[in-house]
């Protein structure tokens, strides 16, 4: 999976835009990179936006213990963080945004980019 960090100043976010397949080395190093970006600049809130992800590897059970893996990359539970997904990955998604919350990540997934960016900046 690649990505494309934009830093949204006045707004104090960033966005992340991905393609390609996503799969649990790719998703980390994301992350990593994102947690990075966001230490740099102190900004908490992120937009990431898959929606021209390709595909999804890996089975849905590989993400129970995906919090584990973000906190030891360093990602913070202050931070939010909105996922723009297409439909068709709406079951893969929502067990990791479950799993998050269960874990107390400020997480939310969605289908358009306008909710998202509301739920993100409020």
């Amino acid at each position: 999976m690649e990505w494309e960090i934009r830093i949204h100043n006045e707004e104090n976010y960033i966005e992340v835009i991905t393609k390609g397949v996503a799969d649990k080395d790719s998703s980390l190093n994301m992350a990593k990179t994102i947690k990075e970006t966001m230490q740099q600049h102190r900004i908490t809130k992120a937009l990431i936006d898959h929606r021209n992800i390709e595909g999804v590897s890996g089975e849905i059970i590989e993400i129970y213990d995906r919090p584990k893996l973000l906190r030891i990359i360093g990602l913070i539970l202050g931070v939010k963080i909105a996922e723009i997904i297409k439909p068709v990955h709406m079951k893969h998604f929502s067990f990791f945004e479950t799993v998050c919350i269960n874990q107390g990540f400020r997480i939310s997934i969605f289908q358009e980019n306008l909710p998202a960016l509301e739920w993100l900046l409020k």
